[in-house]
């Protein structure tokens, strides 16, 4: 049975829309970041499509997590409480890291009896860190250069280099333990320089840190490593290559490595199968009215600034055809450029590497809930 095939049989049973959610992929995913970059431990950004199937494939496949809530954190605990005390402690050690440098105050105190390891960026956060989460471990997170990549989180995030030494050494006067450095270059980075940079300004921060005091042992390398979501992105391969001659360059062996992969792992994991449910030709565009929109799997489009192409199941001459989602917004636009075929009313389109940064930010406007999801080649 061909994929189309398959996604048509499953619509058939689930009914529209339908986000079709493939494990075999999400493994393969994993296991082609551990190939190349064998140096780096993978830790999946949570953030990028919270499923709990997905957090569960990821855990058996062996990932490591990155979080950024304190509910993201339970998402990935619900795997691990089961374990035995040592056991479920050493999880959290080694294999989860609370990501986002500001945390308030009462998600610091529900963290700080499971000992995580958690990042900062500012001075405020190390007073906070020091009275509500002093059993926490620390990475500093730099600011480093975003340039080129589809969402920019330098302006948000990151001390500033010339800062950083500085606020490691005040965290550590004030009790607590800096383990290491963190950065990110920006989600679906294709601009592998950002990555050189921020490897180098990162050893730099470290050695000058060793120096004065306080020796590091770990560096997250963080997110941005692109899917694979048309042609023009270039191999993750040729970015491996890269990164593992930098990391060998730059850091000492016994230097622990993590990475925070999310839209990576799940992106070219998941389709959306929606149908056409109205149909109009204006100002001789042809236009098709479907059930899934900007609010809902194609919010990808405004908060994640990806476009995702329609497909057809239908075959025929094409033409350039505007798509539009459900509700009654005006921006509920999905593109105003697909080249389909003559659709009719009930027919079957499909978008494909659709999976990550889209239904994790599907909202229930104008009444429309979330498409379904369905989970397949779990095992």
């Amino acid at each position: 049975m061909s994929k189309t095939q398959r996604l048509a049989q499953l619509a058939r049973q689930h009914g529209t829309p339908l986000f079709v959610v493939d494990h075999q992929v999400l493994r393969s995913n994993y296991a082609r970041f551990r190939r190349f970059l064998p140096r780096v431990q993978a830790y999946y950004a949570v953030k990028a499509n919270s499923e709990p199937a997905i957090i569960r494939t990821l855990y058996e496949t062996g990932a490591s997590f990155d979080v950024a809530s304190l509910a993201e954190f339970m998402l990935v605990y619900e795997n691990i409480r089961k374990l035995p005390a040592r056991a479920r402690q050493d999880f959290i050690w080694d294999k989860i890291i609370y990501s986002n440098p500001i945390k308030d105050r009462k998600t610091l105190e529900e963290l700080d009896p499971y000992k995580p390891l958690v990042t900062y960026d500012n001075r405020e956060e190390i007073g906070k860190i020091r009275r509500h989460a002093p059993h926490a471990g620390l990475a500093l997170r730099i600011r480093v250069a975003n340039t080129g990549s589809m969402v920019e989180l330098s302006s948000k995030f990151g001390a500033s280099p010339g800062e950083a030494v500085d606020l490691i050494l005040e965290a550590a006067d004030a009790g607590l333990t800096v383990e290491g450095l963190s950065f990110h270059v920006g989600s679906q980075c294709t601009n592998f320089d950002n990555y050189v940079q921020a490897l180098s300004v990162s050893a730099a921060i470290m050695e000058e840190s060793e120096v004065r005091g306080v020796p590091l042992q770990l560096l997250d390398i963080g997110g941005g490593f692109p899917a694979r979501y048309d042609r023009h992105v270039r191999p993750f391969r040729d970015l491996a290559r890269i990164l593992n001659a930098e990391l060998d360059r730059l850091f000492p062996k016994s230097m622990e490595i993590l990475s925070e992969p999310g839209r990576f792992m799940v992106a070219t994991a998941a389709t959306l199968v929606a149908e056409v449910i109205g149909k109009a030709r204006r100002d001789g565009k042809q236009c098709y009215y479907i059930n899934d929109g900007i609010y809902h799997t194609f919010s990808g489009i405004l908060f994640d600034h990806c476009p995702y192409h329609v497909r057809a199941f239908r075959r025929g001459r094409k033409e350039i055809s505007a798509v539009f989602g459900p509700t009654c917004d005006a921006l509920d636009v999905i593109s105003q450029a697909e080249e389909l075929p003559d659709l009719k009313l009930g027919d079957l389109v499909y978008s494909e590497n659709i999976g990550a940064y889209t239904h994790a930010s599907s909202t229930r406007f104008n009444g429309f809930p979330p498409a379904q999801v369905v989970h397949i080649n779990r095992k």
